[in-house]
């Protein structure tokens, strides 16, 4: 019987970045130049500038698991819907805007709501390494003939990671 994740599922890694956020604060104090001071300013810096952004992607996680049909996510995206939901995975993480703070409270909500974990593997696959929105840039800086290359050589690792996904997770229940 495996163990299910409640509430305290976050306890761990909570623990552990605290942990870091004290030693890296002792360090700062101790080196006598005020780092700390300056470290903790740029937190809250960045809290200000990321505090939106958590909250409308967490309502976006939180909504997608009540407004979407459990059996429209498990049908399209849930673990029986083999390389059609890979294939829609990788696409849909390609196209979703935002970073790390944006898209894993998605593939979580998701995984919540019945999509399979090869997808949302995918899905995050799809959104680190074919990121559509990061393309223009990309060119502008690096050019297309750079550009087409990295995207020829990372095309099949979205769906792949999918398989490979699917493949560990086969027979694994209560993720």
């Amino acid at each position: 019987m495996g163990k299910k994740k409640g509430k305290n599922s976050m306890l761990i890694p909570t623990i552990i970045m605290g942990v870091f956020a004290i030693v890296m604060l002792t360090i700062g104090y101790n080196r006598g130049h005020g780092e700390h001071i300056v470290g903790l300013k740029n937190t809250v810096s960045l809290l200000l500038e990321i505090i939106p952004l958590l909250i409308c992607a967490f309502i976006v996680a939180g909504m997608v698991q009540v407004l979407i049909p459990y059996e429209s996510i498990t049908k399209w995206v849930g673990a029986e819907s083999g390389l059609r939901g890979i294939m829609l995975g990788s696409i849909a993480g390609s196209l979703t805007p935002g970073g790390p703070f944006v898209n894993l409270p998605i593939a979580a909500a998701m995984l919540k709501a019945g999509a399979g974990p090869g997808t949302m593997v995918a899905f995050l696959t799809g959104w680190s390494l074919w990121a559509i929105n990061r393309l223009p840039m990309e060119v502008g800086i690096l050019g297309w003939k750079f550009t087409l290359i990295r995207l020829s050589c990372i095309l099949v690792f979205p769906p792949l990671s999918g398989i490979i996904a699917n493949l560990f997770f086969s027979g694994v229940k209560n993720l």
